[in-house]
């Protein structure tokens, strides 16, 4: 969905879908915060403690009083608000008119077991974290073994306790009542189910193969493995039950696999993501750059160089600069397609690390955000660089230049006849 322009003026009102409680701040700091970042946390608290006393509803905010509280611009809270919803943590609605009216419904984040068990989130907790602080994570929210082999249970049953009797009449539902809630984590991810099928010899899967759930999980891990229909094929054959149903762990374990055989031993990291709606160009009239614009903007780094190296997949060295400059750098896809495309132009097809992060570097001191900024950089950096060249060609040229052989000879003085002098000062008048 395209993103409105957003005004400090513009209002909001928050609405609480779910019961907060402390647990959910500490899953949050947990394990979602090192995935949307400190700014999109802080988000959410600040969305929270606008709420009323009883943590319904808000009263009605500016977004003037988001960047106030935060201290942030009106660009980095849209970049927070849309990790929230990426996540499931946040649902947004607008009303617009002259003063556009937003509501922010808050919902809960997933439990720590569902966290640690989903195929996308679980992956770039991990990758982001690093092994030992992940199991340090999972260790905190595992519940503790105790052997009861020796024990018996005296657990008392409810009709134990209590019995039926006559009492007052009453016959209302309640309705409405608040629950504990949490968002979709939603990915238009769009597997090939038919050429998967198509691709498998008959006998093999049925009708009841592929039930909605597992639709799903192979779509995510589809997604996050980066891996189409031919790709997870082995893996999900590999995952089917003798009964003819799929084994979803089983898959997630051949899926992972799979991919850590093919690269190395390493998981894959979130970074393939186009350029953000707020910060793309609209289409001009300069029709070749504005093409290559929309190129830039709409095509996530992964498939840019994936197109650059004619269909084939980048190598590992070549994901890790990409995840490089995504994660480390903060680039944006779209700057980072832009210089891609520069260091592979400049650099006979090659991509060099230590000239593309120090092209980077100077870039992220700049401030370069947008994919136009990012080509003005390019094409200022190529003139000084094609300029310093050719100042190092002459230079070499003139050291190489053969002496001429009168160079160093004392040249004889003759004296200029009378009649000669005349005639050059009678030339000389006609230029002065």
């Amino acid at each position: 969905m395209k993103d409105i322009n957003i005004l400090p003026a513009d209002t909001f009102v928050v609405v609480n879908r779910t019961i907060l409680n402390e647990h959910d701040r500490k899953i949050i700091s947990m394990l979602y915060q090192p995935i949307i970042g400190s700014i999109a946390t802080s988000l959410y608290y600040t969305l929270w403690a606008d709420l009323d006393k009883t943590e319904l509803l808000s009263a009605e905010y500016t977004h003037h009083h988001l960047m106030t509280s935060l201290r942030i611009k009106m660009d980095s809270i849209i970049t927070a608000r849309k990790k929230l919803e990426a996540v499931g943590l946040l649902k947004t609605f607008v009303k617009k008119g002259n003063i556009n009216n937003y509501v922010y419904e808050m919902f809960s984040p997933i439990s720590a077991a569902e966290f640690l068990n989903h195929p996308i989130l679980n992956i770039v907790l991990y990758n982001n974290v690093g092994k030992k602080e992940y199991e340090s994570i999972v260790k905190y929210f595992k519940v503790p073994k105790l052997s009861l082999a020796s024990y018996e249970e005296i657990t008392s049953r409810f009709d134990d306790v209590f019995e039926s009797v006559p009492g007052t009449q009453y016959d209302n539902l309640n309705e409405d009542l608040r629950v504990n809630k949490t968002g979709e984590i939603k990915i238009d991810n769009k597997f090939d189910f038919d050429l998967l099928i198509s691709s498998v010899p008959n006998g093999i899967i049925s009708s009841r193969t592929f039930s909605n759930e597992v639709r799903e999980l192979i779509n995510n891990l589809s997604f996050v493995y980066n891996m189409d229909a031919i790709e997870m094929k082995s893996s999900i054959l590999n995952s089917i039950k003798e009964n003819g149903l799929i084994d979803k762990n089983l898959l997630r374990k051949n899926v992972r696999n799979y991919y850590r055989y093919e690269n190395e031993n390493k998981l894959p990291s979130l970074v393939y993501k186009s350029q953000p709606e707020y910060l793309k160009n609209p289409v001009g009239s300069e029709e070749k750059r504005a093409k290559m614009i929309y190129v830039f903007e709409n095509t996530s780094p992964y498939n840019f160089l994936k197109g650059a190296n004619k269909g084939v997949k980048p190598s590992v060295r070549d994901l890790n600069i990409l995840e490089s400059l995504l994660t480390d750098f903060k680039l944006n896809p779209g700057v980072v397609n832009v210089l891609i495309d520069y260091v592979l132009k400049i650099n006979n097809k090659k991509l060099t690390r230590a000239y593309i992060e120090t092209i980077a570097s100077q870039w992220k001191r700049l401030n370069v955000e947008t994919v136009e900024e990012a080509m003005k950089a390019a094409e200022k950096e190529y003139k000084r660089e094609n300029k310093n060249n050719q100042s190092k060609t002459l230079s070499k040229m003139v050291k190489e230049e053969k002496v001429p052989d009168w160079f160093n000879q004392s040249i004889k003085k003759e004296k200029i006849s009378e009649e000669d002098e005349k005639s050059l000062k009678d030339m000389l008048k006609e230029f002065s």
